[in-house]
Protein backbone atom coordinates (compact mmCIF):
# COMPACT_ATOMS: atom_id res chain seq x y z
CA UNK A 1 0.00 0.00 0.00
CA UNK A 2 1.30 3.36 -1.19
CA UNK A 3 1.87 6.19 0.96
CA UNK A 4 -0.38 7.84 -0.34
CA UNK A 5 -3.15 5.09 -0.18
CA UNK A 6 -2.12 5.01 3.24
CA UNK A 7 -3.04 8.53 3.83
CA UNK A 8 -6.41 9.06 2.40
CA UNK A 9 -7.45 5.76 3.97
CA UNK A 10 -6.31 7.68 7.22
CA UNK A 11 -8.18 10.78 6.40
CA UNK A 12 -11.79 8.49 5.50
CA UNK A 13 -11.13 7.61 9.02
CA UNK A 14 -10.28 10.43 10.71
CA UNK A 15 -13.43 12.25 8.67
CA UNK A 16 -15.49 9.27 10.43
CA UNK A 17 -14.25 9.81 14.02
CA UNK A 18 -14.71 13.32 13.72
CA UNK A 19 -18.94 12.60 12.34
CA UNK A 20 -19.12 9.67 15.16
CA UNK A 21 -18.07 12.32 18.02
CA UNK A 22 -19.94 15.41 16.74
CA UNK A 23 -22.62 13.67 16.63
CA UNK A 24 -22.26 12.00 20.28
CA UNK A 25 -21.10 14.50 22.10
CA UNK A 26 -21.37 12.62 25.47
CA UNK A 27 -18.99 9.89 23.94
CA UNK A 28 -16.32 10.96 26.12
CA UNK A 29 -18.47 11.76 29.72
CA UNK A 30 -19.75 8.21 28.70
CA UNK A 31 -15.70 7.09 28.56
CA UNK A 32 -14.02 9.23 31.42
CA UNK A 33 -10.84 6.83 31.19
CA UNK A 34 -10.23 8.05 27.21
CA UNK A 35 -10.47 11.67 28.11
CA UNK A 36 -7.75 11.00 30.85
CA UNK A 37 -5.37 9.44 28.74
CA UNK A 38 -5.80 11.97 25.97
CA UNK A 39 -3.56 15.23 25.54
CA UNK A 40 -3.04 17.86 22.96
CA UNK A 41 0.24 19.20 21.79
CA UNK A 42 0.81 23.05 23.46
CA UNK A 43 2.83 26.17 21.04
CA UNK A 44 5.10 25.28 24.72
CA UNK A 45 5.88 22.24 23.81
CA UNK A 46 4.83 20.83 26.86
CA UNK A 47 1.27 18.49 26.73
CA UNK A 48 -2.12 19.78 28.16
CA UNK A 49 -5.07 17.97 28.70
CA UNK A 50 -8.15 17.85 26.35
CA UNK A 51 -10.12 19.59 29.30
CA UNK A 52 -7.51 22.19 29.58
CA UNK A 53 -7.54 22.71 26.00
CA UNK A 54 -11.25 22.79 25.37
CA UNK A 55 -11.23 25.33 28.62
CA UNK A 56 -8.81 27.35 26.48
CA UNK A 57 -10.61 27.56 23.75
CA UNK A 58 -14.06 28.14 25.42
CA UNK A 59 -12.01 31.23 27.09
CA UNK A 60 -11.03 32.78 24.20
CA UNK A 61 -14.10 32.90 22.17
CA UNK A 62 -16.18 34.55 25.19
CA UNK A 63 -13.29 37.01 25.33
CA UNK A 64 -14.08 37.48 21.08
CA UNK A 65 -17.55 37.49 21.98
CA UNK A 66 -17.70 40.00 24.79
CA UNK A 67 -15.17 42.20 22.49
CA UNK A 68 -17.80 41.78 19.75
CA UNK A 69 -20.70 42.92 22.43
CA UNK A 70 -18.83 45.88 23.23
CA UNK A 71 -18.60 46.76 19.52
CA UNK A 72 -22.40 46.41 19.45
CA UNK A 73 -22.87 48.54 22.34
CA UNK A 74 -20.68 51.25 20.92
CA UNK A 75 -22.92 51.23 17.85
CA UNK A 76 -26.13 51.21 19.86
CA UNK A 77 -25.03 54.37 21.61
CA UNK A 78 -23.38 56.22 18.86
CA UNK A 79 -27.14 55.74 16.69
CA UNK A 80 -28.76 56.79 20.06
CA UNK A 81 -27.02 59.94 19.66
CA UNK A 82 -27.17 60.32 16.48
CA UNK A 83 -31.05 60.16 16.63
CA UNK A 84 -31.16 62.50 19.39
CA UNK A 85 -29.16 65.19 17.30
CA UNK A 86 -31.47 64.22 14.27
CA UNK A 87 -35.07 64.89 16.10
CA UNK A 88 -33.37 68.34 17.78
CA UNK A 89 -32.46 69.46 14.31
CA UNK A 90 -36.08 67.66 12.93
CA UNK A 91 -38.02 69.56 15.43
CA UNK A 92 -36.46 73.23 15.49
CA UNK A 93 -36.25 73.25 11.53
CA UNK A 94 -40.69 72.37 12.18
CA UNK A 95 -40.22 75.75 14.05
CA UNK A 96 -39.06 77.88 11.74
CA UNK A 97 -41.26 80.95 10.15
CA UNK A 98 -39.06 81.97 6.94
CA UNK A 99 -36.65 80.02 4.64
CA UNK A 100 -33.88 82.30 6.02
CA UNK A 101 -34.47 81.20 9.67
CA UNK A 102 -34.63 77.72 8.21
CA UNK A 103 -31.31 78.54 6.39
CA UNK A 104 -30.08 79.99 9.96
CA UNK A 105 -31.14 76.71 11.89
CA UNK A 106 -29.71 73.85 9.97
CA UNK A 107 -26.64 75.47 8.88
CA UNK A 108 -25.72 76.33 13.11
CA UNK A 109 -27.08 72.84 14.04
CA UNK A 110 -25.28 70.98 11.74
CA UNK A 111 -21.82 72.85 12.44
CA UNK A 112 -22.41 72.67 16.05
CA UNK A 113 -24.22 69.73 17.09
CA UNK A 114 -23.14 67.45 14.11
CA UNK A 115 -19.47 68.58 14.18
CA UNK A 116 -19.39 69.26 10.59
CA UNK A 117 -16.79 71.82 9.02
CA UNK A 118 -18.90 73.12 5.96
CA UNK A 119 -22.16 73.54 5.21
CA UNK A 120 -23.97 75.20 2.91
CA UNK A 121 -27.35 75.49 1.68
CA UNK A 122 -27.87 76.57 -2.09
CA UNK A 123 -31.54 77.96 -3.17
CA UNK A 124 -32.29 78.45 -7.05
CA UNK A 125 -33.29 82.05 -7.83
CA UNK A 126 -37.01 81.26 -8.33
CA UNK A 127 -36.85 81.89 -4.52
CA UNK A 128 -37.69 86.05 -4.58
CA UNK A 129 -35.53 87.30 -1.72
CA UNK A 130 -32.26 87.26 -0.09
CA UNK A 131 -32.18 84.56 2.35
CA UNK A 132 -28.71 84.31 4.14
CA UNK A 133 -26.84 82.42 5.03
CA UNK A 134 -28.31 80.12 2.37
CA UNK A 135 -26.79 81.16 -0.93
CA UNK A 136 -29.20 81.94 -3.72
CA UNK A 137 -27.97 80.71 -7.64
CA UNK A 138 -29.93 79.40 -10.37
CA UNK A 139 -30.68 75.79 -11.82
CA UNK A 140 -28.61 76.97 -15.04
CA UNK A 141 -25.62 77.51 -12.97
CA UNK A 142 -26.21 74.72 -11.05
CA UNK A 143 -26.43 72.36 -13.67
CA UNK A 144 -23.25 73.58 -15.38
CA UNK A 145 -21.20 73.47 -12.69
CA UNK A 146 -22.69 70.79 -10.24
CA UNK A 147 -24.70 68.67 -12.26
CA UNK A 148 -23.37 65.65 -10.75
CA UNK A 149 -25.37 65.99 -7.66
CA UNK A 150 -28.28 67.75 -10.11
CA UNK A 151 -28.72 64.78 -11.98
CA UNK A 152 -28.41 61.76 -9.00
CA UNK A 153 -31.45 60.98 -7.21
CA UNK A 154 -29.40 60.01 -4.09
CA UNK A 155 -26.77 61.72 -2.08
CA UNK A 156 -23.55 61.86 -3.55
CA UNK A 157 -20.02 61.22 -1.17
CA UNK A 158 -16.46 61.85 -2.16
CA UNK A 159 -14.01 64.02 -3.79
CA UNK A 160 -15.04 66.59 -6.46
CA UNK A 161 -13.29 68.82 -9.04
CA UNK A 162 -12.15 72.13 -7.71
CA UNK A 163 -14.15 73.89 -9.82
CA UNK A 164 -17.37 71.55 -8.22
CA UNK A 165 -16.23 72.76 -4.62
CA UNK A 166 -15.59 76.36 -5.39
CA UNK A 167 -19.19 76.54 -6.67
CA UNK A 168 -20.50 74.39 -3.28
CA UNK A 169 -17.94 76.55 -1.01
CA UNK A 170 -17.19 80.17 -2.12
CA UNK A 171 -14.98 81.37 -0.45
CA UNK A 172 -13.67 78.18 1.30
CA UNK A 173 -13.44 75.69 -1.53
CA UNK A 174 -9.33 75.65 0.42
CA UNK A 175 -10.80 74.04 3.16
CA UNK A 176 -12.79 71.33 1.84
CA UNK A 177 -11.01 68.03 0.94
CA UNK A 178 -14.29 65.45 0.76
CA UNK A 179 -18.14 66.48 -0.19
CA UNK A 180 -21.27 65.06 0.36
CA UNK A 181 -24.27 66.93 -1.67
CA UNK A 182 -28.03 66.33 -2.34
CA UNK A 183 -30.52 68.08 -4.38
CA UNK A 184 -33.72 68.53 -2.78
CA UNK A 185 -36.81 68.10 -4.05
CA UNK A 186 -37.74 65.87 -6.88
CA UNK A 187 -38.69 66.49 -10.74
CA UNK A 188 -38.04 70.56 -10.09
CA UNK A 189 -34.98 70.78 -7.87
CA UNK A 190 -35.39 73.60 -5.11
CA UNK A 191 -31.83 73.28 -4.53
CA UNK A 192 -29.05 71.78 -3.10
CA UNK A 193 -27.31 70.75 0.50
CA UNK A 194 -23.11 70.63 0.92
CA UNK A 195 -21.28 69.37 3.57
CA UNK A 196 -17.78 69.81 3.41
CA UNK A 197 -14.64 68.12 5.20
CA UNK A 198 -11.12 68.86 5.03
CA UNK A 199 -10.13 65.34 5.07
CA UNK A 200 -10.23 64.13 1.44
CA UNK A 201 -10.87 60.86 3.15
CA UNK A 202 -14.08 61.65 4.97
CA UNK A 203 -16.59 61.23 2.70
CA UNK A 204 -16.21 59.05 0.43
CA UNK A 205 -18.73 56.21 -1.69
CA UNK A 206 -18.88 53.75 0.51
CA UNK A 207 -20.11 56.56 2.77
CA UNK A 208 -23.54 55.80 4.40
CA UNK A 209 -26.47 58.44 3.43
CA UNK A 210 -29.52 57.78 5.19
CA UNK A 211 -28.91 60.81 7.67
CA UNK A 212 -28.39 63.19 4.46
CA UNK A 213 -31.22 61.30 2.30
CA UNK A 214 -33.55 61.98 5.10
CA UNK A 215 -32.78 65.49 5.85
CA UNK A 216 -33.16 66.28 2.05
CA UNK A 217 -37.05 64.99 2.34
CA UNK A 218 -37.53 67.07 5.17
CA UNK A 219 -35.86 70.60 3.89
CA UNK A 220 -37.81 69.79 0.12
CA UNK A 221 -41.20 69.67 2.30
CA UNK A 222 -40.67 72.86 4.86
CA UNK A 223 -38.91 75.33 2.03
CA UNK A 224 -42.28 75.44 -0.27
CA UNK A 225 -44.08 76.06 2.66
CA UNK A 226 -41.87 79.22 4.41
CA UNK A 227 -41.94 82.49 3.37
Amino acid sequence: MSDRQKSADQLREEERVTRYLTQHPEFFAQHPDILENLSLPHDSGSAVSLVERQVSVLRQRNVDLRHRLNELLARAKDNDQLFERTRHLTLSLLDTRSVKELAQVLIADLKDRFDIPSVNLLLFADIEQEQAPAIQTSEIDAQVHIGIVLNSTKPVCGLMRAEEIAFLFPGQSKSVGSVAAVRLGGKKPLGILALGHPDPHYYTKASGTLFLGYLSDILARLIPRLP
